[in-house]
């Protein structure tokens, strides 16, 4: 007798394939969310005390108590606006310029990219080397150019430190757009560029009538990462910092982990996290909605 064949429905496979990035989805990534949710209506120190459930009080307080947050708020939002118009504007005229044919274009971009793959914390560290006031490269540039009286702790001022901190952030990140707007320039119908000269347009209309549209997507790809990639800067200003001098570089990210593991309030920690995802959403969400509406219109 034949044995009965296994038939598994339309479209099976494709769920058996998912199954496995599914459950590690979940387990790493959807769980710890929601635990943090419930974690910032409870009061616990992460280690014995049981949790205790206190409602809103964790939100009421640093939204009413805690000066720190909504320093770090003003930062952090500081921060998201130039981190994602700078680096950005310098990544698209970059790729612009290396799209040529250049000489060297290649060594260029491997120059300009290699910054993303080093670690941030490596990052910060040599940054603070650079910035050091006593033996610093920047200082010993100034020094031996005459302009010792421009010297400064550029770590140390609270006026100055958090824009010394986003020059090194600017160095690392801005190869990884630049990579992302020259993806998106080699992808643009080049029948279509040829056409509009053929037509006699100059290359600031082919550019803006041809080669903008076509990069639409890439653009929108590239804000909102920047956007997601800026409200959770933590790495680079922990170690440059620790959101210092007088929390004048605090960030909600970094005030949300100094709340949970260094202060033991988790429940704080917790309430600044769920904040920083609301306003991640309430940032990201519309703008993904209207480009939405722009590319069906």
């Amino acid at each position: 007798m034949a044995r009965p064949v296994l038939r598994l429905r339309p479209n099976s496979e494709g769920y058996l394939l998912l199954a496995p990035a599914v459950a590690v989805y979940l387990l790493f990534a959807f769980y710890p969310m929601i635990d943090v949710f419930s974690l910032s209506f409870s009061q616990w120190n992460g280690l014995v005390d049981e949790k205790v459930w206190v409602g809103w009080e964790n939100y009421r307080y640093v939204m009413t108590k805690d000066t720190v947050f909504w320093r770090a708020v003003t930062n952090t939002v500081l921060w998201t606006l130039f981190a994602v118009t700078v680096p950005n504007i310098l990544a698209f005229g970059l790729a612009l310029a290396l799209n040529q044919n250049l000489p060297t274009r290649s060594l260029l971009r491997i120059a300009i990219y290699l910054p993303v793959i080093i670690a941030p914390i490596a990052v910060a560290t040599i940054w603070r080397w650079m910035y050091d006031p006593f033996f610093g490269l920047f200082n010993v540039m100034l020094t031996s150019a005459g302009l010792a009286g421009w010297i400064k702790d550029w770590l140390g001022n609270k006026d100055v430190a958090l824009w010394s901190i986003f020059i090194a952030y600017v160095w690392q990140t801005v190869g990884f757009a630049m990579v992302l707007f020259l993806a998106g320039l080699q992808n643009v119908s080049k029948t279509l560029i040829e056409a509009a000269r053929i037509d006699g347009a100059g290359r600031y209309k082919t550019f803006r009538h041809v080669t903008f549209p076509a990069l639409r997507s890439t653009i929108t790809i590239v804000l909102v990462l920047s956007t997601i990639n800026s409200l959770k800067a933590f790495d680079i200003v922990y170690g440059m910092t620790g959101g210092g001098p007088a929390q004048s570089t605090q960030m909600l990210a970094m005030w949300a982990y100094t709340q949970a593991m260094q202060l033991g309030s988790f429940g704080r920690g917790s309430a600044i996290s769920v904040i920083l995802l609301l306003l991640t959403l309430i940032i990201v969400i519309p703008y993904l909605i209207w480009q939405m509406r722009k590319t069906e219109d």
